[in-house]
């Protein structure tokens, strides 16, 4: 009776360790549906680096209003701009890992990063978890009119005519339309002048007021000057054609082998997030951008849907990194602080 008694005390220890394993087996199967069950408990905050207004925003905006219905909380994006959103992205890899802090990033404006600030207060691929891409945006290439250059290869004949001569517009010193110019300005071997202005707004200004005659520009800022033939353009610098621009060749098309600058775009969450909520968060946002109404709003920008697993969106981002860190050593760029 007494061996009995004790066996009968070990029941309940049995049975809380046979339901914490199949638990755990199930986490492993079912990981979205049964360990993010909990998830979100709260409002869901996505920090944004730049300032309210840029697409970041916008993709922020509409994809968060969509996830709200999906989960079951708000959306609510919070503008933290500074550095390029390199402030942003510090303050987001140092909020809890409990998925209700996520950041909106832009590789074309982060992975330059690790080489233009040494001693960034976060490490990009080690400090966040990644969630999946969200859209891409391409770079478009144009000049003013009274340029006599139609193709890339007579605008680079052009400026070799007249070495030192033109000028080119970006949105800022190590922005991402700056690179982008270095990055063709190298392939070619232009010698060209770069004048740096405050924003792609200010760029397209300059450029259809004629004080400088070409430049990369976002293709949101461009459009309107391209369709009332106030610029011309050239060619974009993603690996394919731009929906929007469909009859503007892409840079490689143009005579430049492997040459892609795309922004992508996608969610980050801190390091040590659950992969259940990484799961259900890729899962969910995959669903919202393939939809028609979120395709079209994306198009009227210029952006467009993409998608993308948490590991590829890490390798996409450790590539760019690698891309850049050439173009910004053989370069010689330094940001301004």
């Amino acid at each position: 009776m007494h061996v009995t008694g004790k066996r009968r005390e070990f029941r309940p220890l049995v049975f809380a360790i046979r339901n914490a394993i199949v638990s755990a087996a199930l986490c492993v199967l079912f990981a979205p549906a049964v360990c993010a069950q909990s998830y979100p408990s709260k409002p869901v905050r996505i920090i944004d680096g730049f300032p309210p207004g840029g697409a970041t925003t916008f993709i922020a905006r509409v994809v968060g209003e969509r996830l709200t219905d999906r989960i079951g909380q708000p959306i609510i994006v919070d503008n933290r701009p500074g550095a390029g959103s390199n402030l942003g992205a510090a303050i987001a890899s140092k909020a809890p890992p409990d998925g209700h802090t996520l950041f909106i990033a832009l590789t074309s404006s982060l992975a330059p990063a690790p080489s233009l600030y040494p001693r960034l207060e976060y490490n990009l691929l080690d400090d966040f978890t990644y969630i999946g891409m969200l859209a891409t945006g391409t770079f478009v290439l144009v000049v003013h009119p009274a340029v006599p250059a139609r193709t890339i290869t007579e605008l680079v004949a052009h400026a070799k005519s007249k070495p030192g001569e033109l000028k080119y517009g970006s949105g800022g010193i190590a922005t991402p339309l700056h690179l982008a110019m270095e990055l063709l300005r190298g392939r070619t071997g232009t010698e060209v002048v770069h004048v740096p202005y405050k924003g792609a707004g200010p760029l397209v200004v300059a450029l259809t007021g004629g004080e400088i005659q070409l430049g990369f520009s976002s293709v949101a800022a461009a459009i309107p000057m391209v369709k009332s033939a106030r610029l011309r353009a050239l060619a974009v610098s993603s690996a394919r054609r731009a929906k929007i621009l469909p009859d503007v060749p892409t840079v490689e098309e143009s005579g430049i082998p492997n040459f892609d600058v795309t922004g992508r775009y996608g969610l980050l969450a801190p390091r040590g997030t659950p992969l259940a909520i990484i799961q259900l968060l890729n899962a969910e946002t995959a669903k919202i951008v393939a939809t028609s109404d979120v395709e079209a709003k994306f198009e009227t920008v210029g952006i467009e849907a993409a998608t993308s697993t948490p590991d590829g969106f890490r390798q996409i981002m450790r590539d760019e990194i690698a891309q850049w860190a050439k173009v910004i050593k053989d370069a010689n760029i330094t940001p301004v602080d």
